[in-house]
């Protein structure tokens, strides 16, 4: 009888484990999702970039930012028109199933000064009016933060 119920428990033990396991990717998921859904609603202008400490944000002034469904990310500021790739991904640095291991990712090839937006940033916070960046470079530990705001 103790060898049945040591065999239930263990059973019991290892459902439990495998949802918990579940239930995290269907939340890092889930709000994975709703970060796109809010970052693919509306334009977005740059309310605040800051590279090592220095304010940098004036760089895109007049810009304003659509993130398309399709990955696509595009700042247009009068007849100028900047293409790049945007994407939220899970964190593959991370070892934990924590669902705040989020990255969101942005790729400009050109010009300079957009490619210093080109970073997996990690995901302050985000509401359907602001989305709010952060990096810290592996070398230097120097921290850039990028805010991103409804238009």
């Amino acid at each position: 009888m103790k060898k049945v119920f040591n065999i239930i428990s263990v059973l019991v033990i290892a459902v439990l484990i495998g949802c918990s396991s579940d239930d995290a990717d269907m939340n890092s998921e889930a709000r994975m999702q709703q970060i796109i859904a809010q970052a693919a609603s509306g334009t977005w202008k740059i309310t605040s970039y800051i590279d090592s400490g220095k304010d940098e944000t004036s760089d895109y002034d007049g810009y304003v930012f659509t993130f398309k469904n399709d990955g696509s990310l595009v700042a247009t500021k009068g007849t100028v028109t900047i293409n790049g790739t945007w994407s939220v991904t899970r964190d593959s640095d991370s070892s934990d199933d924590d669902d705040n291991d989020i990255d969101f990712n942005i790729s400009f090839t050109a010009p300079e000064i957009f490619q210093e937006l080109t970073d997996d940033w990690d995901i302050n916070s985000n509401t359907s009016s602001k989305i709010d960046l952060i990096d810290v470079s592996g070398g230097s530990g120097e921290t850039d933060s990028l805010v991103f705001e409804k238009k």
